[in-house]
């Protein structure tokens, strides 16, 4: 297959032939299904199809060219800022049919392993507590972005993709059609997002109540109230002040903690004088997330969500202590990885690798085994536990990262969680 003429691809770096191969004469509702990577999508108010790319898999929307244009360029910018989103790959124009008939542009994202669309996060009925965790995600991701001067524009649940993070969620940016970046965002701008968040979230929970979707003591627009709250409280703890004397340095050091534990590291602050008494302010002044992910990666070279990489940290930390409490911690980290990390996800049985990643499996794997050892009495070996782990739980689990070709009608069904 040759790719047509006229057919204009903008990427960075080398554009992979198979890129130019993809039938870009045709609309995407009728791409062969020997391209087509069968995965659940959001809601969305654009064409968007799961194609092959070599041994990856990208996602396809069809748009405007100056939408596919500014989308592309935002995301760009927004990964080197280090932005939980998707990573562009190319923005297509010049489309055209055999019949030489205009077809839309395509921004070309990559897929973005073990991500769900929050409808495909539930079961037949949402959970309260599942729903919680999900609007908190949320809510962080809208934090995460304001601090960096991204004004979202179209803030809802259906334009954001969630990955299991050790019991919690992590969410990611997946459309920025809207977006705009700023060196700072006014309050105006922030207030207005929530605005915009708080409608979409309750409307997106309300047509999940509609098709019985939704448990009935959730109430769609106090969930939103929440999404709000909880928005503001990590706003107010990264950006707010915190008052103390001069012989309260302490409260500094605490204040810094509680950021770690949320998952932010504190690179710059501000302590000014406040009042004539000499009470002083102290101000984060530059904030950056991903604390424990860049303590595991320095520590182990594994890649994991925050949450995960706290449990696998705890872990590292309780090995330590058993083995050697007064080590040096980066050779414990490393014989961690070595003789327990690497050897569970060896005995992971290769058809089973898919259902989550290998750090969510050793979190789900750690508390089977706290399980067990309340059950018996007496602790049990984290080896001992992993078949039965294996067997009973996480054989249960659907394949997140797993690709179907001609699935049933309902993909969603077919992809329903054990969650």
């Amino acid at each position: 297959m040759t790719a047509t003429p006229g057919l204009s691809l903008t990427a960075s770096g080398t554009i992979p032939q198979e890129l130019l191969e993809l039938p870009w004469d045709q609309p995407l509702e009728s791409w062969p299904e020997d391209v087509i990577a069968a995965l659940p999508r959001g809601i969305s108010r654009h064409i968007v199809r799961f194609a092959y790319l070599g041994g990856s898999v990208i996602a396809i929307k069809e748009t405007s060219e100056r939408a596919a244009r500014h989308e592309y360029r935002m995301l760009r910018r927004l990964g080197r800022l280090g932005a939980p989103c998707v990573k562009p790959v190319a923005e297509v124009t010049g489309r055209r049919n055999p019949h030489q008939e205009e077809l839309s542009p395509a921004l070309v994202t990559r897929h973005l392993r073990f991500s769900l669309p929050y409808r495909a996060v539930f079961n037949h009925m949402m959970r309260k507590e599942t729903l919680r965790r999900l609007i908190d995600a949320q809510a962080l991701l809208m934090v995460e972005l304001h601090l960096i001067g991204f004004y979202w524009g179209d803030v809802s649940l259906s334009n954001t993709l969630f990955r299991r993070d050790a019991g919690e969620f992590a969410a990611y940016l997946v459309d920025a059609e809207t977006g705009e970046l700023h060196p700072q965002l006014s309050t105006g701008q922030r207030e207005y997002d929530l605005d915009v968040a708080q409608v979409n979230i309750a409307g997106e929970l309300m047509d999940l109540m509609e098709g019985g979707m939704i448990d009935e003591d959730v109430d769609p627009v106090a969930t939103s109230h929440q999404f709000i709250d909880s928005y503001r409280g990590l706003w107010q703890e990264l950006t707010g002040d915190t008052a103390f004397n001069p012989d309260q340095q302490w409260l500094i050091e605490e204040r810094i903690r509680r950021l770690n534990e949320l998952g932010f590291d504190v690179e710059e602050y501000d302590i000014r004088s406040a009042r004539e008494d000499g009470t002083l302010l102290l101000r984060p002044k530059v904030v950056d997330p991903g604390h424990h992910q860049r303590r595991l990666m320095n520590l182990t070279g594994l890649d994991a969500q925050e949450n995960q990489a706290r449990k696998l940290l705890g872990a590292i930390d309780a090995h330590r202590a058993q083995h050697d409490p007064h080590g040096d911690e980066a050779v414990a980290a490393h014989n961690w990885t070595q003789d327990v990390f690497s050897p569970v996800i060896r005995e992971i049985p290769r058809e089973l690798r898919d259902k989550l990643e290998p750090a969510e499996i050793m979190h789900h794997l750690i508390d089977h085994r706290w399980r067990l050892s309340e059950q018996q009495g007496s602790d049990v070996a984290l080896m001992d536990a992993l078949p039965s782990f294996i067997d009973n739980e996480l054989s249960t689990y659907r394949d997140e990262a797993t690709l179907m070709v001609n699935p049933p009608t309902d993909v969603i069904e077919q992809l329903k969680p054990t969650d």
